[in-house]
């Protein structure tokens, strides 16, 4: 159902309420940072689970340093006002949270310094944001942008233009979704999402040095991969061609969840189908966040209703 309310700078409002003005230095620069938070519906317990809430909050914070921000709130307040605001909107079913800090002052001029810092959570309802099935890709003309110009490691509003730019170019040329190269020509990550390759027994992925941002998906694949499936993870530069020979490749996020790439650059990723490592660990995936696997729900999965 849609949302009735929100939260905004320290109290629950109705969700039509939540206005900025246009000349909100946030909206006028992209000076923000934010989170996005799924919850996942589980009929059987009649439970919704939000998936490593914690994890996302801490990351939050840490966006809102390099952005020279300060909220005032901690990460068990920010957890609570997330659960209270998905009771307080009665949502039965899968939901998207996104917590945006930005600055609020209304002036002309960019800084970061000497600014209102002001903040917003909302939860709406989400189903899947790409196709989970087979993806097809291209590689991107668009560089990801570099750590020293815009900070991967954060969150940030106005670098997200970056991803539009290749999300765009990738569906007006008949692909699903883009692959994005660092200005050295290493694969870095999709438009929005952590990617990583099955090859030679294991999985491979871009190390952190690639301006990707450090996933709480791309964690979680590494985790399960090596507990369930006994799979390692390497972390180390990848090459363009890399993509071509893989045996299966998938990207992750929020978002995006666990989707398979059976296509890049029109040429077949392995069989051109989903492979059964990907398809393994989606499988496993969607089971945790849904509360599935006791032994993860306790470290990775907040009931929002209480029993």
């Amino acid at each position: 159902m849609n949302a009735k309310e929100l939260f905004m700078n320290g109290e629950f409002i109705p969700a039509d309420k939540g206005i900025i003005s246009v000349r909100t230095h946030g909206f006028a620069y992209g000076t923000g940072c934010f989170e996005g938070i799924r919850g996942y519906w589980n009929e059987e317990e009649q439970q919704l689970y939000l998936f490593r809430l914690r994890e996302h909050y801490e990351r939050l914070l840490r966006s809102c340093k390099i952005l020279s921000m300060s909220l005032p709130y901690s990460v068990e307040q920010l957890i609570e006002q997330s659960t209270e605001l998905v009771r307080r909107n009665g949502q039965h079913e899968d939901v998207y949270l996104r917590p945006v800090a930005y600055k609020g002052d209304e002036i002309i001029g960019v800084k970061l310094h000497d600014l209102r810092d002001d903040y917003i959570l909302t939860s709406e309802p989400l189903g899947n944001y790409v196709e989970i099935t087979g993806l097809r890709c291209g590689v991107s003309s668009w560089r990801r942008i570099d750590d020293n110009a815009m900070p991967a490691r954060a969150k940030i509003c106005g670098s997200y233009v970056n991803a539009a730019f290749a999300k765009t170019e990738a569906l007006q040329n008949g692909f699903d979704e883009a692959i994005m190269l660092t200005h050295e020509g290493n694969v870095s990550e999709g438009s929005a999402e952590n990617i990583f390759l099955y090859t030679n027994g294991e999985l491979v992925t871009p190390a952190p040095t690639e301006n990707i941002l450090l996933g709480i998906t791309r964690d979680t694949v590494i985790k399960i991969a090596e507990r369930e499936l006994g799979i390692p993870t390497r972390e180390r530069p990848v090459d363009r061609t890399e993509l071509y020979l893989a045996d299966e490749i998938l990207l992750c996020g929020t978002g995006a969840q666990i989707a398979p790439v059976i296509e890049v650059d029109h040429r077949p990723v392995g069989s051109g189908k989903v492979g059964p490592v990907v398809r393994r660990l989606q499988e496993f995936y969607f089971d945790i966040v849904r509360g599935k696997h006791p032994e993860y729900s306790a470290q990775w999965c907040t009931p929002v209703y209480k029993k």
